[in-house]
This record gives C-alpha cells, sequence and structure tokens, in this order.
C-alpha cells in the first residue's frame, strides 16, 4: 500500500473522529468479531482467514490475532478459519444477532508431526467459545490471574480497582492501591499497555487504580511469577492493564452517580471558602507563594523590617471556617468510540473518555492515644478528581501502531481540628491544620507491532512519556494551649504558640515534579531448538527519570518586645483567621521565619538499562519451559542542599547491575489439570523519597519523616509450586506454594533515638516470607439442577502468609525478629455473583479480611506499630434497561464500617497497648446510571 494512501486513510479517519460521525448498521445486520490464538502455546495467530461460508464475507486476523466482519445480516452461519500449518477449523451454528456483536475466539492447532493444514476440524459455537476460555486460562507461560473486558463487562465495576477485587490474590486497600498475596505496594509493579506506570504518590510506590474507567479496559492480569520480559521489581505481583485501542463498534456513553457516606453525607461539614477551580480540581493559584516572595539567598542575606512585613503580608491568609453540610459524592462519565473499518480489514480507531468525581469526607473522633498524647481529631476532606484517556490505533496488514495518553488530576483540600493533652508539656492543647495537596499524572505510550514474516515472527517497540506533579501550598500548622492544670478554668485563654517557626507553626510550600522517559523494543520469533518447537524472545530498553523538589518552611515569628504583657494576650487568643491580619504585621508584632534543613532542595534522577532472552519450549504437548536470563543495569544519584555549605551537594550515587534468571515449568496431567513450578530473582528498589535526606513534620502521625542516604536495593530470591484444576470454563481450583527470601529488605521504622520519635528506613539483613493460596471459582449449579443455582458462581481466594524478619544490630532494637512491615499472616476474599433475567441483572456480594500487620517497625524506645484486622462487606447489584442499553447500579462499601485501628503492641515492653490512630470511616452506598448510544 503507498504511503500517501496510508497517510489519506489516517487523515480522514481523524476527521472521521473528530467529527464524531456514526456508522450505522442496518437493523438486520450484526458484526462478528474475536481472537484467533495458538491452541498450544496461547500466543495470537496473524493472517489466518476468515471465510463465512454461502456469502462473499470474510477478512483476517490483524498482528493483535483479532478479527473483524461487520455488516452481517442477521442469521445463523458456518464459518471458517484457515492458516497454513494449521488444521482448518469450521464453526457452526453461529448466530449474528440484528444491531449486535456476537464474540467467537477461536484456537487452531499446530501439532507437531502432523500435516494439520489438509485436515478439517468441525465444531459448533458454544463449544469453541468454551474451548477459547480453557486455553486462554491454561496456556499463560507464568503463574498468573487476570479478568477479560468481558468478564468486566457483566460486571457492575466502574473502575480499575473495583475490577482488581475479581483477581485471585489481590486485595485494594483505601479502595485505590492493590495488595497482592499479603504484600503491599512496594513489592508490586504496576504497567499500563506495556510500560511501568508512575506512582501517584509522593512518598510512596503506589499507583492509584480508581482512576481508569473500567469501560475502557481490554484485560487486566496479575503475573504472580516472573519471566525475563517482565520488570524486575516485584515480589508479590505485575499488575498488567491493557486499555482498549480500536472499539469493538460506535459508541457514545455517559454515566452519573452520586454516593452517600454513613458518617460524612449531610452532616456539618467544616472547610475554608471554595471555588469553582476547586471544584474542578485546581487550586487559583492565591495559595501559592508570591512570585516576589523573597528566595533563600536573600532570607540568608538578612531582610530588612519593611521586607519582612511585605514578605509576611504576601502569604494567603484565608482562614475563616465556613460550616457547610457535606454534599453527596458525585461522578460523572463520558466516553466516545469511534472506529472506521476499510475494504481490505486495516481499521482506524479512537476511543475517549473524560471521568469526573468530588467527594466531602468527615473523619470524625479520631483518637491519638500513644506516648504523651490523648488526642481526638476532626477531619474533614475536600476532594476532586478529574481524569481524562485518549487512545488511537491504525491496524493495518501485519502492522498496528497505537498512541495511548492518560491524564488525571486530583484536588484534596484537609481541615483539621485537634483537641486534647500532652503531658510531656503538662498542656491542654486546640491544634488546626489547613492543607491543600494537588497531584497530576500525564502518560503517553506509542507501541507498534509488527509481524515480519509468514512464519509469525513478530517485532515490537514502546516508547513512553510520563509527568508527575504534586504541589502542596500553604500548608499551615497553629497550635493553642494552656497548663493542664486550668483545663475546667475558662477564664484562661488559649494562646497560640507564636515563638519560632516549628511543628506548632508553619507554614510549607512544597513542589514536586518528576519525568520518565522509556522505551523498549523486542523480537520473537518460533524455532525448532533441541528438535523442540520453541519460541525465541529477546529485548531490550531502558528507562530514565529525573526529579525535582522544593521545599520552604517559612512562618510568623511573633515579636514579644513589640506589645506589652495584656496586649501579647489578647492578640494571641485570637482565631487563625485573625491572627495574622495585615493590621497586627504593620504593628511589626511578628518577624519573618524560616526553618531550613537538609534536602529541602534536591534532583534525583535514576537511568536503568536492560536486556533479555528468553526461551519457551514445549515437550511433547504436556511439558513447558519458559526460560531466560534479564540483565539490568541500575544507576540512581540524588543531589540535595546542605545546611553546613549552604551548596547543592552530591548525596546518593549507586550503580548496581544485576543478572535475574527466571524458570517457569507447566505440566499438562490432563486436559484440565496443570502442575506448575517456578523460581526467579527480582528485586525492590528504594524510591527517590526514602533516600533523599529531607525531613518534614507529619502531623498526622506526630513525627518527623526523614529519608535515609544508605538505603540499599533488595534482592529477592522466588520459588512457587501451583497445582490447578479447571473443571469447566471459568471455573478453577487451585492450590500454591511459594517462598521469598529477601536480602537488605526495606522497611520503615520508628527512629526514636531521639526525644520524639521520627520514621525513618533501613534494610533488615534478611528476610524469610512462605505461604500457601488457594483458590476456588465454582458455578453453584453442580448442587442442584436448578436455573438459580447455575446462573451463582461462588468465589474464595485464600493466602495465609508467615515471614521473619532479622532486625539490623546497629542499635538495640525492641524486636530483634518480627514479620514484615505491611505483611499480613492471612488474607481472604470471598464472594458471590448472581446474574438473572437472561444476564440483565447481576448481583455480586464480596467480603475481605486481612490479618494483622505491621505498619512502622520498631525503634529502641517505641514498639511495632500494627493495623488491626477489619471485615469488609461490600454488595453491587447493576440493573440493564432500555433494551441494555443502559445499567443501574447500587453499591454499597464498607457495609459493616468495623473501625480502623493502628496501634502499639506493647507486650514486649510489658505495657498496655497504645492506640496510634483509630477511626470508624463510615459506609458508602451510590446509585449510578449509565446509558450507551
Amino acid at each position: 500500500m503507498e504511503p500517501q494512501l496510508q497517510l489519506k486513510r489516517i487523515a480522514a479517519a481523524i476527521t472521521f473522529v473528530v467529527a464524531a460521525s456514526t456508522t450505522v448498521y442496518a437493523q438486520s445486520s450484526g458484526k462478528l468479531m474475536g481472537t484467533i490464538t495458538n491452541s498450544k502455546t496461547g500466543e495470537t495467530i496473524t493472517g489466518v482467514t476468515i471465510r463465512v461460508i454461502g456469502t462473499s464475507r470474510g477478512g483476517s486476523s490483524d498482528v493483535s490475532g483479532k478479527y473483524s466482519i461487520p455488516a452481517l445480516p442477521a442469521g445463523k452461519y458456518t464459518v471458517e478459519y484457515a492458516y497454513i500449518g494449521y488444521a482448518t477449523k469450521q464453526i457452526t451454528e453461529v448466530e449474528i444477532k440484528a444491531d449486535d456483536m456476537t464474540n467467537l475466539d477461536i484456537v487452531l492447532d499446530n501439532s507437531e508431526g502432523k500435516v494439520l493444514d489438509q485436515v478439517v476440524v468441525t465444531g459448533s459455537f458454544k463449544k469453541e467459545s468454551i474451548g477459547a476460555l480453557y486455553a486462554q486460562q491454561k496456556n499463560s507461560a507464568l503463574i498468573s490471574d487476570g479478568i477479560s473486558s468481558e468478564q468486566i463487562r457483566r460486571s457492575p465495576d466502574k473502575n480499575t480497582s473495583e475490577a482488581l477485587r475479581r483477581v485471585s490474590g489481590a486485595t485494594i486497600q483505601d479502595n485505590k492501591f492493590v495488595v497482592v498475596r499479603g504484600l503491599g505496594d512496594r513489592y508490586n509493579v504496576s504497567m499500563m499497555d506495556g510500560s511501568v506506570l508512575p506512582s501517584t504518590e509522593a512518598n510512596r510506590r503506589a499507583f492509584s487504580f480508581d482512576i481508569v474507567p473500567s469501560n475502557l479496559i481490554d484485560k487486566i492480569t496479575i503475573s504472580k511469577t516472573a519471566t525475563p520480559d517482565l520488570p524486575a521489581d516485584f515480589a508479590g505481583g505485575a499488575v498488567q492493564i491493557s486499555t482498549k485501542d480500536i472499539p469493538d463498534k460506535n459508541f457514545v456513553s455517559f454515566g452519573i452517580g452520586y454516593g452517600f457516606n454513613s458518617v460524612s453525607t449531610f452532616k456539618d461539614f467544616l472547610q475554608t471558602k471554595k471555588n469553582i477551580q476547586n471544584y474542578l480540581g485546581f487550586d487559583d493559584g492565591s495559595s501559592q507563594l508570591a512570585k516576589n516572595f523573597p528566595s533563600r539567598t536573600d532570607v540568608n542575606a538578612g531582610l530588612s523590617q519593611k521586607w519582612q512585613r511585605l514578605a509576611l503580608k504576601s502569604l494567603p491568609n484565608d482562614y475563616v471556617i465556613q460550616n457547610k453540610s457535606a454534599l453527596p459524592s458525585q461522578n460523572y462519565q463520558f466516553s466516545l468510540g469511534r472506529i472506521k473499518q476499510y475494504k481490505d480489514d486495516s481499521r482506524f480507531g479512537a476511543l475517549f473518555s473524560v471521568n469526573y468525581r468530588n467527594s466531602q469526607n468527615i473523619l470524625p473522633n479520631i483518637e491519638r492515644n500513644w506516648f504523651t498524647y490523648d488526642y481526638r481529631d476532626q477531619q474533614y476532606k475536600f476532594s476532586t478528581n478529574l481524569g481524562a484517556l485518549a487512545n488511537f490505533g491504525y491496524s493495518f496488514g501485519k502492522n498496528k501502531i497505537t498512541w495511548k495518553n492518560l491524564y488525571n488530576r486530583t484536588y484534596d483540600n484537609t481541615y483539621t481540628e485537634r483537641y486534647g493533652t500532652d503531658a510531656s508539656s503538662s498542656s491542654i492543647n486546640k491544634f488546626y491544620a489547613f492543607d491543600i495537596m494537588q497531584k497530576s499524572l500525564f502518560k503517553s505510550t506509542l507501541e507498534g507491532e509488527h509481524v515480519l514474516s509468514d512464519k509469525n515472527d513478530k517485532l515490537k517497540w514502546t516508547a513512553s512519556w510520563s509527568n508527575i506533579g504534586n504541589n502542596q501550598p500553604n500548608q499551615t500548622k497553629i497550635n493553642y494551649q494552656k497548663h493542664e492544670d486550668y483545663i475546667n478554668d475558662s477564664s484562661v485563654p488559649y494562646l497560640a504558640n507564636l515563638t519560632t517557626v516549628g511543628k506548632a507553626n508553619s507554614r510549607l510550600f512544597a513542589d514536586l515534579s518528576e519525568n520518565i522517559f522509556s522505551g523498549e523494543v523486542s523480537y520473537s520469533t518460533p524455532l525448532n531448538f533441541l528438535n523442540v518447537p520453541s519460541s525465541l524472545k529477546a529485548g531490550g530498553g531502558a528507562q530514565y527519570r529525573k526529579r525535582n523538589f522544593d521545599a520552604r518552611f517559612v512562618g510568623f515569628e511573633f515579636n514579644s518586645l513589640a506589645v506589652s504583657g495584656d496586649e501579647q494576650t489578647r492578640i494571641l487568643q485570637m482565631t487563625p483567621d485573625k491572627i495574622f491580619s495585615s493590621d497586627l504585621i504593620n504593628q511589626n508584632i511578628y518577624k519573618f521565619g524560616e526553618v531550613k534543613g537538609d534536602g529541602d532542595i534536591y534532583e534525583a534522577k535514576s537511568l536503568s538499562t536492560f536486556g533479555y532472552a528468553m526461551l519457551d519450549q514445549k515437550f511433547a504437548d504436556k511439558f513447558r519451559v519458559v526460560y531466560g536470563l534479564r540483565v539490568e543495569n541500575y544507576n540512581v544519584q540524588i543531589d540535595a542542599y546542605r545546611i553546613l555549605s549552604g551548596q547543592i551537594e552530591k548525596s546518593v550515587d549507586d550503580t548496581k547491575l544485576d543478572f535475574l534468571p527466571s524458570v517457569n515449568m507447566t505440566y499438562s496431567l490432563t486436559p484440565k489439570t496443570n502442575l506448575r513450578a517456578s523460581y526467579y530473582r527480582t528485586l525492590a528498589r528504594p524510591e527517590f523519597r526514602e533516600l533523599a535526606p529531607f525531613a518534614f513534620y507529619d502531623f498526622e502521625n506526630m513525627a518527623m519523616i526523614n529519608g535515609n542516604e544508605k538505603l540499599k536495593r533488595s534482592s529477592i530470591n522466588n520459588v512457587d509450586f501451583r497445582f490447578e484444576f479447571y473443571p469447566k470454563a471459568g471455573e478453577i481450583l487451585s492450590v500454591s506454594a511459594f517462598y521469598k527470601g529477601f536480602t537488605d529488605a526495606i522497611e520503615p521504622f520508628r527512629y526514636d533515638v531521639n526525644s520524639t520519635p521520627d520514621i525513618s528506613y533501613f534494610n533488615a539483613p534478611k528476610a524469610d516470607l512462605y505461604g500457601l493460596e488457594l483458590e476456588a471459582r465454582k458455578n453453584l449449579g453442580f448442587i442442584q439442577d436448578k436455573e438459580f443455582l447455575k446462573n451463582t458462581i461462588a468465589y474464595l481466594n485464600v493466602s495465609l502468609v508467615h515471614s521473619k524478619v532479622k532486625n539490623p544490630t546497629d542499635l538495640e532494637y525492641i524486636d530483634k525478629t518480627r514479620p514484615m512491615v505491611g505483611q499480613s499472616p492471612y488474607v481472604i476474599n470471598a464472594g458471590l455473583q448472581h446474574t438473572a433475567l437472561d444476564n440483565r441483572l447481576n448481583v455480586n456480594l464480596l467480603y475481605n479480611r486481612i490479618g494483622k500487620r505491621i505498619t512502622q517497625a520498631s525503634g529502641m524506645r517505641f514498639a511495632s506499630t500494627w493495623e488491626a484486622p477489619r471485615n469488609v462487606l461490600d454488595f453491587q447489584v447493576g440493573y440493564k434497561v432500555m433494551k441494555g442499553k443502559g445499567e443501574l447500579k447500587l453499591n454499597a462499601g464498607d457495609i459493616l464500617n468495623n473501625a480502623i485501628n493502628v496501634y502499639y503492641d506493647n507486650k514486649q515492653l510489658n505495657l498496655p497497648n497504645e492506640t496510634s490512630f483509630k477511626y470508624k470511616p463510615g459506609s458508602n452506598y451510590s446509585l449510578s446510571f449509565n446509558y450507551t448510544f
């Protein structure tokens, strides 16, 4: 095909998408579509010829093994699939319904030693659909679990985090973060469309999965073992999300939903003034530092009294608290899909999606009772989330090019009131915190896939750019106190602690920007190696990350020499909205103050280069081995500001070369059972924030958070065994055993050498983890041959895990050995799914419980903090209306509303347990409506 013609088609297709023109099939026609794979390896097959017998209609499979035959008149057909070297297959009773899509996935056989291209195999539509599903389940090269777009379509899930709950071994925390096999976010890697997702959180390695709409997902897979073509830095699981590029058909859909929280909605909600930009996910700029604000150099040189006044008056000062009623959460979604199919089976498609969420949540009566503190917090959080997705795909001949884009922005504005006593200062405190956090993520990925010859050898390449922003303007903390002897004496006022800029009096302005560039290319080809049909895959690539961080701690310092004692008392008892007024600044009541620390400015960068080779071999149709080697070279550098020199200095410069072998073996005992065994070596690298010598006061944890420049990467040896049995399509019974040996495991802990406990990170020299995992998914029709039971599926996943960590010997830690931080001794996921009324009604009941786990390891004086188990029960029901084009969904989340309880386990200290924090988040109920044109 001429390049000019290709360009004309692309231009025409883009015009067609922008104009949102719609191809309308005749009311009496439908579409046949599906994916064609190898029955033995599960790999997709390109160039298969499809004929609808008795008609002139047909087509061929593209580079992804997908095919599409539009505008088939309604009726029943026999469809033929033919490819050289494979047995031709004819499928009967393929029913095409008017104005609908019929999905038929096909598996073709090319078993060695048979002249299969002269054989014609005949089967029915129903039998082939079930066989294709079997093949997908059994042919995975590694131990993995997943969920397809068809399963997601039949569920009431509206975003990826909800869909992930249905994947074996996965648990969702805080409605957005994934836990695999009881291991938290540090030991999991998240990928989308072939490239690693950046973290959406500034201080942890985690991706917020609730930002991706479920209707744009093609499939989700969690790989629990490694192959050389997967990133090396995981031990729990690699969560791989594939978004759709070329839609199955033209569509326009919208969704609207509202939610109710049992402890928040319609309750008194305290907040600062909000504007339209806040509702759209943006700060209006009034909370940022002024452009002419004194620089660090200016402050070091000394500010005149006039300049101090100007600097203080330029700081944001809108602390008027409004008492509103918390509104129900709001959720709006719009999606558009367009496809243009040409006569030679080339296709151009585009997908667009915009989603918006806003919520106003209250966390009432947060209990904090430990060390010298006895506090109660009331927290009010205003949150807005704005997301967009734009995917484009062009499939032509044996080639496919896609361009996928994801954008997300969150705006959180939190107001906290704290009241209680601090025995260390014999004081009663009224503490107020105003905190704004803005986060943004943009990811753009360009992918290409090309079949180079008739032997189905493939070249794939990926280029990706991501940008992450975290902006925290004007986090303000102010504490009022009086002596505890006057707790019941209202004549003694609370006075603001404004003596110096510090934990109880400061303004934090922090800004983080990070860019990630990555690319990868791979080549795969079938071959005969040692007289065994094999597939060779080799590839390489690189990822470059660069982060810039800048934080300033500034504030008002009370000038006690400027006024008399009585006037001081009058001023210091003013409320936050009045105490920083311009009138007081003009009277020189305040001086400008700034606290400087190591790492307030830092630049971090890393370069990871990798190469790999792997061989996939199938012996006698029963035994399969996938083995190979991945080599990664990783360099990380951090340049940070130092107080003593007043200069940017090199803090971290570390390079590691790792050789990472893996082997995955599968033995098919019967057509329905597999035995699997695997060994692989992986890594866990410290995040930039964990390495950077930056410290800040976390008022929620009441501790300084410090990085550790001496952190090393963890090395992990993994061994897995699994028995899996597939009674019927979509059903499974599996038992897994696994072991993970960690060297230099990275763990957060309480650094309590000083008078107040801080939080930092260290390397535990050795850690061992082993466990069992049971998964069962079964249709209940075996109990009794009744329609209700045949339409009900029961699901159970149980993980039992034991770990043991040896603490470092540099300090006298309370715990010499303990479980790993974030690891639960057990995880239970169970559910029931029922469909009725010809799949129009879908009901789900989900239960989750995680065993108690350490959140921070002990120091020398403070015991480890543990998160207590809690029972989580969710209920979902979806009902399709308007001929299946509309759907009503009712969701009830965290129905039991068990308390979230993190506590100090003081058994070894022979003391009662203490409460780090404890509260009830409330139950969530939502009602939504979605409609697709």
